[in-house]
């Protein structure tokens, strides 16, 4: 085998879903004036109950049964997670005993709203080294967990999900190559940090770095695809706020791609988000198989990471 491929995806959000006009009962805003400024609408929002790996391993479990496949087919599972509140075990090894993995090994991966991505990437490189021959790619988060319900400039953002992938080893690649790296003397402009933790962001630093610098950057991930934007079928984006992504995607070039919107009815989901986009289009008949497709994350530590992948 000579690289690896998506071979099936699966998403899961809570059922409670909170509107602007919920919000705007808790603080000083407007469906207008939420919708002007980041485009969302709708999120998700778990419950006291319903902890991170859950949200993981209800998305995993979609995923696999997609692919036809059982937990004893898998070796690696990976979680990209920036809201795990315990140390050990990690949100890897819960979700291994959640769907009854039998001996994986077990990784998180926290590169925040990146995470995804970075992930992927991780797995495709341990398949093709021979170190794994199945792996779970799952991210998720529950933002509303480390989010101040009280700042109108955060909580008007955030939504909880999860998203997942099955990896496995293929004749032909189905994972481009990673172009991933940071900016780390800008890390400050996204932050989960305090006790206990809280998510706060500097938008316009993030906003002018995300509409300026990144373009080339993805532009190169298709360039190391062989493939050019305007061959693109989809483009998934972490989706942080609409007047990212959209201006961010038209920069691209991506003339002939689906663009994914779902912050529009999911919010910044961090590491869940471009999974979670991803698979709903996938299942929406939006992109086809075989179809190539960006997938391009970007966030906390303004870090990046983006690789074409071809549709399951």
């Amino acid at each position: 085998m000579n690289g690896t491929r998506i071979a099936a995806v699966g998403h899961y959000q809570p059922a409670k879903v909170l509107t602007n006009k919920d919000l705007a009962g808790l603080v000083d805003t407007s469906d207008e004036w939420i919708t002007s400024r980041v485009g969302i609408r709708t999120r998700h929002i778990a419950g006291p109950d319903e902890p991170v790996d859950e949200l993981a391993a209800h998305a995993a479990a979609k995923a696999l049964a997609a692919a036809g496949l059982t937990p004893g087919d898998i070796d690696l599972v990976l979680v990209a997670t920036s809201t795990a509140i315990d140390r050990s075990p990690n949100m890897a090894a819960r979700v291994a005993a959640r769907l009854g993995i039998p001996s994986p090994a077990a990784m998180d991966v926290n590169v925040v709203c990146a995470g995804f991505t970075h992930a992927l990437a991780t797995a495709d490189h341990a398949v093709r080294a021979g170190a794994a021959t199945r792996a779970l790619v799952i991210g998720a988060d529950k933002m509303s967990e480390v989010t101040d319900w009280s700042d109108r400039t955060t909580c008007v953002l955030v939504g909880d999900g999860a998203g997942a992938a099955v990896v496995e080893a293929a004749a032909e690649p189905g994972i481009g190559p990673v172009l991933w790296g940071s900016v780390p003397e800008m890390g400050n402009a996204v932050r989960i940090e305090g006790t206990p933790p809280r998510f706060a962001q500097e938008g316009q630093s993030v906003y002018r770095w995300a509409t300026t610098q990144l373009p080339p950057i993805a532009r190169k991930a298709c360039e190391k695809a062989g493939l050019t934007p305007a061959d693109l079928a989809g483009v998934v984006l972490h989706q942080a706020n609409l007047r990212i992504i959209e201006p961010l995607a038209e920069k691209i070039g991506a003339v002939n791609a689906v663009v994914a919107r779902d912050v529009v009815q999911s919010g910044n989901t961090s590491a869940a988000s471009i999974p979670l986009a991803f698979s709903k289009l996938v299942e929406q008949g939006a992109i086809r198989t075989g179809d190539p497709v960006l997938l391009f994350g970007f966030g906390g530590n303004l870090s990046y990471a983006g690789q074409v992948v071809r549709c399951p």
